[in-house]
């Protein structure tokens, strides 16, 4: 079989590891990935550019198609291959809406009932929103209707200090059409622990995958901007050491119904389903939808993987999924990123990463946003490399993972924090100040 990767990243690296060499591997980069290179054949050109990925594919006669980022699911890259016979791990244009449309999203819950929903509105009139804003009487979430790559959302209480400054963001999506929209919206603020559930899809069967925790502040203690995400854990139980079997399977119950909502509206969704909760007082909330991958949680999957992803993915094409193994292991990854990242981080800064020293303590490298020429590697402004350590438990995979981070040099810098037992002990007393009702 032959299977070709759509996209440069970290994610797609893992996607790729994970295929291995039970197909034959190629790989769409807009530039050379030096880990993915190594193991495809793969040709430089943009993601986005519909044609000429059709086009390759048709060319090496390409059986299964797996679309990593999002940007080319809303420019209909599947839509394209699928009408010439080659199938595809990842939605159609339409069915894609579920992220790349979030006024869409909502309406979908509103309309067919899904549980886990919250209080939101759309606007594309910054003096409405205002309105609503000033009435609503508490804080908000503000978030451009597009695609903002994780970063265009802004929160009342801690990216922005009040009304007045999230009427200003408002006002700032809406005339300069931040995610290629005029429109914002604008949701209650849930209180609670964020959590994601990613899950296999064959447009009828939601297998889901163990649950994950993201950091999306740039810096330690949860602090500073958003960012794509600064890493991620997991445990060995598929859960996390806030989140019991319970509130897990009503996460999945929401994204089964979901699936059910979007075949009835614009036809059958096919890919990998990424459910981004708030685990609140009364359970979990929906935040997004993610119609891919996430970048960091599906390196915390990925490597975990017991069955053959070749054969998931081909039962994905042919509705014909079934369950899925994943080994028993806790996970932890850490993005390395250019100092200064999100804002104004150096880029064509040449990094050293020492694989073989990485590997032999026991970590893997993924790499991102980083470009090979002449045998180096270049930064870009975005992240680097993940790293992942991986372990009985999530305390042993934190250590494997943060030795092999001195293994990296450069102008970087990485949340150290992320699956410490500290940051993970305050996620868990502040769950249960909320499970109390003392917050």
């Amino acid at each position: 079989m032959k299977i070709l990767v759509v996209g440069t990243g970290a994610r797609e690296h893992a996607i790729c590891r994970a295929i291995g060499e039970d197909a034959e591997l190629h790989s769409i980069m807009s530039r050379k990935n030096p880990g993915i290179s190594r193991i495809s054949k793969f040709k430089i050109l943009s993601e986005k550019d519909v044609e000429a990925v059709k086009n390759y594919a048709l060319e090496n006669k390409i059986d299964v198609a797996v679309i990593g980022p999002e940007a080319p699911l809303e420019m209909g890259i599947v839509d394209a291959l699928q009408e010439e016979g080659i199938g595809c791990v990842g939605p159609t244009k339409e069915a894609a809406r579920i992220e790349t449309d979030k006024s869409f999203m909502r309406n979908l819950f509103e309309e067919h009932k899904i549980p886990g929903s919250l209080v939101y509105r759309v606007f594309d009139d910054a003096q409405d929103a205002g309105k609503f804003i000033d009435d609503f009487g508490k804080e908000v979430v503000i978030k451009p209707v597009g695609l903002t790559g994780g970063k265009g959302v802004k929160i009342m209480g801690e990216h922005l200090e009040d009304a007045h400054e999230a009427k200003n963001y408002v006002k700032e999506i809406i005339d300069n059409k931040i995610g290629g929209h005029p429109r914002v919206v604008i949701e209650e603020r849930l209180l609670g622990e964020e959590f994601t559930v990613q899950a296999f899809v064959d447009g009828k069967h939601v297998v889901p995958m163990p649950a994950a925790q993201d950091h999306p502040s740039a810096y330690e203690g949860d602090k500073g901007p958003i960012t794509g995400g600064m890493g991620s854990y997991s445990n060995k139980d598929g859960l996390l050491p806030f989140l019991n079997r319970k509130d897990y399977d009503k996460s999945v119950k929401i994204m089964e119904k979901t699936v059910k909502a979007i075949k009835n509206e614009v036809g059958p969704y096919r890919g990998i389903l990424y459910g981004q909760f708030m685990l609140c007082r009364d359970g979990p909330r929906l935040v997004e939808y993610n119609a891919r991958f996430g970048d960091p949680e599906a390196m915390n999957v990925l490597p975990l993987l017991n069955s053959s992803f070749v054969e998931v993915s081909q039962n994905i094409v042919d509705g014909k999924l079934k369950k899925v193994d994943f080994e028993s292991k806790a996970t932890v990854c850490k993005y390395v990123v250019p100092r200064g990242y999100p804002e104004t981080a150096a880029s064509n800064q040449v990094i050293e990463v020492d694989e073989a020293k990485i590997n032999d303590a026991g970590a893997i490298v993924y790499y991102a946003a980083v470009d090979q020429n002449d045998d180096k590697i270049y930064t870009s402004s975005s992240r680097a490399l993940g790293l992942v350590g991986i372990g009985e438990t999530i305390e042993e995979a934190e250590e494997i993972c943060e030795k092999a981070t001195s293994y990296v040099e450069g102008d970087v810098y990485h949340r150290s924090d992320v699956g410490t037992a500290d940051l993970i002990g305050k996620r868990m007393r502040h769950m249960e100040q909320i499970r109390q009702g003392n917050i």
